[in-house]
């Protein structure tokens, strides 16, 4: 790489162009292999991760509008390459380190289970919505879709046909409104069902927390599947650090189911924080919400009426709480996201020094 005032002004322009996918920039990922500048006319010589990288679009493009927005650089000679797998595996080795598990005790990440006693109470859609008004909060966000049977998160996002990118034996996930997300849904059949039993769903949650790449996160958001099955018994061994969110409707007679999921949690070690009783205020009664909380003794920590908008928003895949601010639904999922970045990280199972 030759070095000189106007090659290193290119470079310095080339450090805020970020891989869209690892969100880091490209020159602290080994892409960048040479610059030189003679006479206004830039040559830039760049590695791509693999052969047929879904975001070699957009880097070549930043790219581009970075070099050429540089004074003095009039054109710009693109080298476009593909690193070799010695040094893929240099990057996945620098990116993930040692680390298998980055997201158990000790993590600075905080982990927030979303969990249900049964099914069709909307927690898939409060996953999502919690995560993008995180994301939107500035807050650097994951989702692992861990509800393996009934995965729709990718569709709540708007990413139904989104696939992963892999870089040796690393997993990129694609991301939704500042949000990565990775679902079982992103590796099957579009309508395939999932009929795997225990040690297989182990193992590829064990796969999700540990091969997929999110880099360093502020919080990891869990969808659960509802109930107490073998998904939920998993999750509590391998993140017994994580917080529970337990997720119900307004009837009291879903109170029992309800609280059995946050009483498995608690059997794990897992602490749940809270509550959120959806569908809040409609034709499903009233009190449940209530009712779990009185019995974990947690606070209710949002109620999220039954709104249209919700709904329509989760089909089109564009999140209520980036729409109109003064939809009572949004409100109450804004709400919800105040009242789990207010909690903070807990310390149990963190060292102290």
């Amino acid at each position: 790489m030759t070095s000189s005032p106007a090659a290193d002004a290119v470079l310095a322009a080339l450090a805020r162009v970020q891989d869209p996918e690892i969100r880091r920039p490209i020159t602290e990922l080994d892409m960048v292999r040479g610059v030189e500048v003679a006479d206004g006319a830039a040559r830039v010589d760049l590695r791509l991760t693999i052969v047929g990288c879904p975001a070699a679009d957009r880097i070549e493009r930043d790219v581009r509008e970075a070099v050429l927005a540089v004074p003095g650089v009039d054109s710009l000679d693109l080298a476009l390459g593909v690193m070799t797998p010695a040094e893929r595996e240099a990057l996945v080795t620098r990116l993930r380190g040692e680390r298998r598990m980055p997201f158990g005790p000790g993590t600075l990440t905080r982990v927030v289970a979303i969990t249900s006693g049964k099914g069709g109470v909307g927690k898939s859609t409060i996953t999502a919505e919690l995560a993008v008004a995180l994301a939107a909060r500035g807050l650097a966000v994951g989702l692992v879709d861990a509800d393996v049977f009934g995965f729709s998160i990718p569709g709540i996002l708007g990413i139904a046909d989104a696939k992963p990118t892999q870089v040796g034996d690393m997993i990129l996930p694609p991301v939704a409104h500042g949000v990565k997300v990775i679902s079982i849904g992103m590796f099957v059949e579009d309508r395939t069902p999932v009929s795997w039993r225990g040690p297989l769903l182990h193992r590829t949650m064990q796969q999700f927390l540990t091969d997929v790449y999110f880099g360093d996160l502020d919080v990891l958001l869990l969808d659960l599947p509802p109930g107490t099955g073998d998904v939920a018994i998993t999750l509590g061994q391998l993140l017994p650090n994580a917080e529970v969110v337990v997720v119900t409707t307004p009837q009291a007679a879903a109170a029992d189911v309800a609280e059995r999921s946050g009483l498995l949690a608690r059997q794990t070690g897992q602490t749940v924080i809270g509550v959120v009783e959806n569908m809040s205020g409609g034709v499903f009664g009233a009190g449940g919400g209530d009712e779990v909380a009185r019995r974990l003794e947690v606070p209710v920590l949002a109620r999220v009426p039954l709104a249209a908008s919700v709904a329509s928003g989760g089909d089109a895949g564009a999140p209520v709480v980036l729409g109109d601010p003064a939809d009572p639904a949004a409100a109450a999922l804004r709400e919800l996201a105040d009242a789990v970045v207010a909690r903070g990280r807990g310390l149990a199972g963190r060292p102290l020094l």
